[in-house]
């Protein structure tokens, strides 16, 4: 075992991070030795890491923070950093290490408070006498304020602190920011070692494994969820009928309203398991009386709390959206692959007769344009349209492709 066990498919941006670590254990046992602090070339203090969604962004910065951390007594006699079964690695891994920050948001964006309250912790030393290591795990929802504060801290940085960035793409990431980060760019897994990792590491059935990781093509955190949860493979099921049932207009417009009361339900599903208890904590801390009733001059704070959950359900609602839209793509895919006699296997080859029938009825340039109106309405959505009017434009535009 090593700390690296779950970053699948990725050897070279994987062998990149070890060497970096190994320069990272020299410099500081050079420094805690009162040594000269040899070349460490390979290390530096920002790191970006981009790639497509399911590719292990966060789980490959995780891992490198765990291996910044390590503490194995075996790297004395040579040993590589990120041993996995150190104290370092092993709360580095689980999100418990000290020195160690993982950062997340279920809003729609980072604000500039936030950044301010980041920035000031990554000036703090190690308490282990290591590294400070801040994971943001969203780096592309930093407002423009807010990336201006972190520029700052990512160009004079403390000795150290490490960032690591994570994004989808090098574009999302302020110009400023990404050119003083180390890039390095991963890849989607493939299906083969997605299904192996749910297979040795979730103990998931093999033909299931196999199957969930042909149908969400290589996401590793989408292949899970499939393979365990009932309600995600019950949701899938039904985006994969959309297809044959926009043949008229009344079918498009019907349609596109089931797939916004399905995204909020998701959402609702979320909120439920999470507003409730938020609030009655919130209580409870601001000294609510045994009937429910608030002291004087907390209503404030229970606003803030409310428009912070009402801004999570609407990113909820997209990010379930935006699911079942790729899922959309891929059986569009599908469709095109049987069109153009590829060859190559089908990621939905559980609704074989959907796609040969669609395959049947149209034409490639037709199944190309239907692509294009789901791009649209992902893109649509990014710009804050409504989402009934852009589901709904959509599913028009795929009776006409």
């Amino acid at each position: 075992m090593t700390v690296w066990d779950d970053v699948v498919g990725q050897q070279r941006v994987q062998a990149q991070l070890s060497a970096a670590a190994r320069d990272a254990d020299a410099r500081i046992t050079a420094q805690s030795r009162s040594e000269p602090v040899p070349d460490a070339s390979r290390m530096t203090h920002a790191w970006l890491f981009t790639g497509p969604p399911g590719s292990g962004r966060s789980t490959t910065a995780r891992a490198f923070a765990a291996a910044l951390q390590c503490t194995s007594p075996d790297r004395a006699l040579g040993g590589e950093p990120g041993c996995g079964f150190c104290d370092g690695c092993h709360t580095a891994l689980i999100g418990t290490h000290a020195d160690v920050d993982v950062i997340r948001t279920d809003l729609l964006s980072i604000g500039v408070k936030e950044t301010r309250d980041l920035v000031r912790r990554a000036q703090l030393s190690p308490a282990g006498g290591r590294w400070q290591v801040i994971i943001l795990e969203d780096a592309d929802r930093l407002t423009e304020g807010a990336g201006n504060v972190l520029l700052k801290a990512v160009e004079e940085p403390a000795s150290r602190t490490v960032w690591l960035l994570c994004a989808p793409a090098l574009e999302d990431v302020l110009p400023t920011i990404r050119s003083r980060c180390r890039h390095l760019t991963l890849s989607t897994p493939p299906v083969a070692a997605v299904a192996d990792v749910l297979i040795r590491r979730d103990g998931i059935e093999p033909d299931v494994a196999h199957s969930v990781a042909r149908a969400t093509q290589g996401h590793i955190g989408r292949a899970r969820r499939l393979a365990t949860d009932e309600r995600a493979r019950a949701r899938r099921a039904t985006v994969l009928k959309l297809p044959l049932r926009v043949a008229d207009i009344g079918g498009c417009l019907k349609a596109a309203q089931e797939l916004i009361d399905a995204a909020a339900e998701d959402a609702k599903e979320v909120a439920d398991e999470t507003d409730v208890k938020e609030t009655e904590y919130l209580k409870a801390a601001l000294g609510a009386s045994a009937g429910g009733r608030m002291p004087r001059g907390t209503a404030g704070a229970m606003k803030e709390l409310e428009d912070k959950q009402k801004r999570r359900r609407t990113r909820s609602q997209r990010d379930s959206l935006d699911l079942a839209l790729t899922d959309l793509t891929g059986f569009y895919r599908d469709v095109l692959v049987l069109q153009l006699g590829c060859g190559v296997a089908l990621a939905n080859d559980d609704v074989r007769d959907s796609v040969d029938r669609i395959a049947r009825d149209s034409t490639p340039e037709g199944t190309l344009r239907r692509i294009e109106a789901v791009v649209a309405c992902r893109q649509a959505l990014d710009r804050n349209v409504s989402p009934l009017l852009a589901v709904e434009a959509m599913t028009v535009a795929l009776r006409a492709g």
